[in-house]
């Protein structure tokens, strides 16, 4: 017997992209994979998603079967290198932009512009940049955020439980310190694909003996 996807309702306003076909597979795959969903979505038209903890490809494949399921046009950062035929139509037309790992801080300053200018934005990124283990997750994304006034949604994907839990959703100050901490909280509780490349950071707050 398939389980209940319980996809959560999508505001008119949110940027949107897709037809019955890709909803179709995204839907499927999820069901076949065992995974539901969790929460609300915000009807934000410009955010920023972080998913975390992000130690698999198969994130990635959640990530867009997610993306398919609610025809929500996404956008995306991917190492340049796989940006090559044919994959680079794909990735492309998915929303992915290529970048240079080494170029990250004009990075935050050309996506911050780009989100200030549009009138939709839905920018999804894990905030550990890889999904090698990370001691400390890039702060990249908490500076767009900031700087172009756009909230956080927080997405993890549970693989113990099998659930896509949506949110909250954060408004980031210009201490991200401690948003990066205030996230770090978040998801202490979440079972990632490969427990054991979890950052340490990633560790109950003090006195949390969960």
């Amino acid at each position: 017997m398939a389980s209940k996807l319980n996809t959560p309702d999508l505001s008119e306003d949110l940027p949107r992209v897709g037809n019955a076909f890709s909803c179709w597979l995204g839907r499927a795959t999820l069901k076949l994979m065992g995974w539901q969903f969790s929460g609300k979505f915000p009807k934000h038209k410009k955010m920023i998603i972080a998913v975390a903890p992000h130690t698999s490809n198969w994130d990635f494949v959640i990530g867009i079967a997610v993306a398919f399921t609610l025809k929500l046009k996404i956008t995306f950062f991917a190492k340049s290198s796989l940006f090559i035929p044919p994959f680079s139509v794909l990735l492309s037309r998915w929303g992915g932009l290529p970048i240079k790992r080494q170029k990250a801080h004009g990075m935050v300053e050309q996506m911050s512009e780009k989100a200030r200018q549009a009138d939709k934005m839905i920018l999804c990124l894990a905030p550990e940049g890889t999904r090698g283990k990370r001691e400390n997750w890039k702060t990249g994304f908490l500076h767009i955020a900031y700087n172009a006034d756009m909230p956080v949604f927080l997405v993890a994907f549970d693989y113990k439980k099998k659930r896509i839990e949506l949110g909250p959703v954060l408004t980031i100050s210009e201490n991200i310190p401690l948003e990066l901490q205030r996230i770090y909280q978040h998801y202490h509780t979440v079972h990632a694909k490969f427990p054991d490349k979890v950052a340490t950071n990633l560790t109950p707050p003090s006195g949390d003996k969960d």
